[in-house]
């Protein structure tokens, strides 16, 4: 007789997940390892056995009867379900092979670092531009395995985090696109080797019939391949390039100009590259790929100007939670007084030294401010401390000077402070609209 499946957190995945196994017959139980006081409704609502806060030789006992574990984006390669399960055979599966069981639509997925938000929603509005019924999922707030209950979808763009990929076994992508890669999500990877590999999972089952999209520049990404087809986007390098202000396909043909893109920060122009190449692999039109990448009109928390004062712009980069994202945010400025610090997730915080010559000055927050005090002032940076938002805010105003950029682009977690990293990027954007509107001086 078959066990149950065993899923693990009862997170917007989890309950998915499980909800969508009921649906279809199986015996679910859920291992919650923070149950709240709505948790156990939830439980009876979906209709799964809920097994809250359990110790390490209860997770065990229930991997031995489970048929299968699904572990939700986020649970670290370190739960006890995840090492009994590997120890014992057991096979681990996530919410992308469930979709793939059930589901044969295509799918496009893109991953990276940084960036799978933006290049999804703009590869989506490109193909619903051209007329086909696209729809993103995956690391949003619609799960794949609960986007394909929707018969009238064509096709899905799927965001692709780590967390889903590295348990994966089964992932086909007809279009498959990693844009970059830099150390990130140490607390829950066991290593970067396991971060970097779970990544790489995005080519594995793809077949010769399907495209794969790589950075050319980022020597992480470009090592990676599959048995797919294979085409490359970069400024300087790939088949996708920038050639004399101009974005160009493989075979030289301008598309758009720069100044022609919503933005033309360096990493938008390789986000637009990238957008271009796995848009067209997927049928988009290159008259509707233009167009999204013109009006696209961002994204909340991503380099998101929220307000001008006495000659100084601000700037939310909330969503910044990695060094890679910081640096690449101050690069696409002259003259920056930057607000850095948070919740660091076990990652070396000293590439935020190469910007050392974009930065005016430094305001330190959050738990592992003192850190990043001390790489930035290493490296000649003069730098602040704060302890709240609102002497952040007044700390940088007081540091800038007319044309510069006041940027909130922590590279860390929002977690010491904040809920997630858009309360903190709202409370940037309250604590500077209550200066302004104080007509507060530097």
């Amino acid at each position: 007789m078959p066990g149950p499946d065993l899923v693990i957190g009862l997170g917007v995945t989890g309950r998915a997940v499980a909800a969508a196994l009921v649906r279809r017959g199986r015996e679910v139980v859920v291992v919650e390892d923070r149950p709240t006081e709505t948790t156990a409704d939830i439980a009876v609502a979906i209709g799964v056995e809920l097994v809250a806060a359990p110790g390490a030789d209860r997770v065990e006992a229930l991997v031995a009867r489970a048929d299968r574990v699904l572990p939700s984006p986020g649970v670290p390669d370190g739960h006890p379900a995840v090492v009994a399960a590997r120890r014992d055979g057991r096979p681990i599966h996530s919410e992308f092979d469930l979709a793939r069981e059930w589901d044969d639509r295509p799918l496009v997925a893109v991953t990276g670092t940084d960036g799978k938000t933006t290049v999804c929603t703009i590869v989506t509005d490109a193909l619903v531009r051209s007329g086909r019924r696209a729809v993103t999922a995956g690391n949003t707030e619609v799960p794949l395995v609960a986007a394909i209950d929707d018969p009238d979808v064509e096709l899905f763009v799927v965001e692709a985090s780590s967390f889903r990929l590295g348990h994966t076994a089964s992932f086909r992508p007809r279009v498959a696109t990693w844009l970059n890669f830099s150390p990130d999500h140490l607390d829950v990877h066991a290593s970067l080797e396991a971060y970097e590999a779970a990544k790489a999972r995005i080519f594995a089952g793809q077949t010769p019939d399907d495209l794969a999209v790589v950075n050319a520049e980022d020597p992480v990404v470009a090592r990676h391949t599959g048995p797919a087809r294979r085409t490359s986007f970069g400024l300087g390098a790939g088949e996708w390039r920038l050639v004399d202000g101009v974005l160009r396909d493989p075979a030289g043909t301008p598309l758009l100009p720069v100044e022609a893109l919503w933005r033309s920060l360096p990493h938008d122009v390789a986000n637009a590259l990238a957008v271009w190449a796995t848009a067209r692999g997927a049928g988009a039109t290159d008259r509707a790929i233009a167009a999204a990448l013109q009006e696209f009109p961002g994204l909340p928390h991503r380099v998101q100007t929220v307000a001008e004062h006495q000659g100084v712009r601000f700037v939310d980069d909330s969503k910044a939670t990695v060094p890679h994202a910081t640096v690449a945010a101050v690069r696409g400025f002259a003259s920056v007084v930057l607000i850095a610090g948070g919740r660091n997730k076990g990652i070396d915080l000293a590439p935020l030294a190469d910007v050392a010559s974009h930065l005016r000055a430094a305001v330190a927050i959050g738990e592992a401010g003192d850190a990043v005090g001390a790489v930035l002032a290493g490296a000649g940076v003069h730098v602040r401390r704060a302890d709240t938002m609102d002497d952040a805010v007044a700390l940088a105003v007081d540091l800038a000077r007319p044309g510069d950029v006041v940027l909130l682009s922590p590279g860390c977690a929002s977690f010491d402070w904040y809920g997630s990293y858009g309360e903190r990027g709202d409370d940037f954007a309250r604590a500077v609209t209550d200066l302004v509107r104080a007509g507060a001086d530097r």
